[in-house]
């Protein structure tokens, strides 16, 4: 009997952005995914959309049994939020992978693989509805590098 080979286990990883959904949706899809764990990958955690802002969703994901952490340091710089902001997403990628490349962004890097090697069910945060012109995309190119993941976008429903 030939013995098989162990492979290691791909761990999950989900995404969310908050663009045109209301908080509950949100906390919903965090739920209905089982995540035990949401890290905030905003350079600002403030937004002027209820219930978005740090302390209103860090409390919010509390009532409902989620941990919170921001890692401001995965954030988009400004120049790169205002990049999004004039559509130019070529600009934004460019300043981004820059950006990810220096060392308080790769130590924060560093601190989300290693949750995900816990064994956490880790839900990362951004606003933005589309994860494909996300910065969260170009975070989970840099995880992927470095541990096997395995990754659910949420989609919160339109408010």
């Amino acid at each position: 009997m030939k013995a098989r080979k162990k492979t290691a286990k791909s761990r999950p990883l989900f995404t969310i952005g908050y663009e045109q959904a209301k908080p509950a949706a949100v906390l919903d899809e965090l739920k209905r995914a089982k995540v035990e764990l949401l890290i905030d990958t905003r350079a600002v955690a403030a937004s002027r959309r209820p219930g978005f802002s740090k302390r209103q969703l860090a409390a919010s994901l509390q009532d409902v049994g989620i941990a919170y952490l921001h890692l401001q340091k995965l954030g988009t710089p400004a120049e790169g939020r205002a990049a999004v902001r004039s559509g130019d997403t070529d600009s934004l990628w460019r300043i981004y992978e820059k950006h990810i490349k220096k060392a308080e962004p790769q130590e924060e890097l560093g601190e989300l693989v290693t949750l995900i090697k816990s064994g956490k069910r880790i839900a990362l945060l951004c606003y933005c509805r589309d994860p494909k012109t996300c910065h969260r995309s170009r975070i989970v190119a840099n995880v992927k590098k470095r541990t096997r993941v395995d990754v659910d976008d949420l989609i919160p429903p339109l408010f």
